[in-house]
């Protein structure tokens, strides 16, 4: 993943894109959340502390492009939004990127593993059809409302 401006901005470049204040500030928007799913609103709202000129509007075209390009990653958790990450740039053909989403808090988790290597390759050979990319989101419930739950069915014995 970039580390600076400067590289994004060459990364820009390289994907023949003009290089925009607001395309460095979306991109380093996302960079200063690791881990977080930001919409299109909440990207918006970050940049526009810094930024305030910038519309909702640029926020929304310039993710769809990054998205495009797979400079950034799009992805749906099941609750009505497209929520954007900093993508794996460095790793063209890397998709072992999953989600846990809690079902109780809504809090998501992501893991790096790549659990179904085995099953692409299995349809490779047997289907001659080559996996590019796949998406992985487990529902359940997260450490805190396990503990939560855990500890109300405690106290209900009491």
């Amino acid at each position: 993943m970039p580390n600076s401006q400067e590289d994004f901005k060459l990364l820009l470049k390289q994907n023949g894109l003009k290089v925009t204040t607001q395309r460095v500030a979306i991109l380093e928007a996302l960079k200063k959340r690791p881990g977080c799913h930001l919409t299109a609103e909440e990207i918006y709202d970050c940049v526009k502390e810094e930024y305030p000129e910038i519309g909702l509007a640029t926020v929304y075209r310039t993710v769809q492009l990054l998205s495009d390009l797979n400079v950034i990653d799009k992805l749906s958790l099941d609750d009505g939004y497209i929520r954007y990450e900093i993508g794996k740039m460095e790793q063209a053909n890397s998709h072992h990127h999953h989600h846990l989403i809690c079902l109780n808090c809504g809090k998501v988790f992501a893991f790096e593993d790549d659990l179904l290597e085995a099953l692409e390759e299995r349809i490779r050979k047997t289907l001659n059809f080559q996996v590019v990319d796949h998406e992985v989101k487990l529902f359940g419930y997260c450490k805190d409302c396990n503990e939560q739950s855990d500890n109300s069915r405690t106290d209900s014995k009491i």
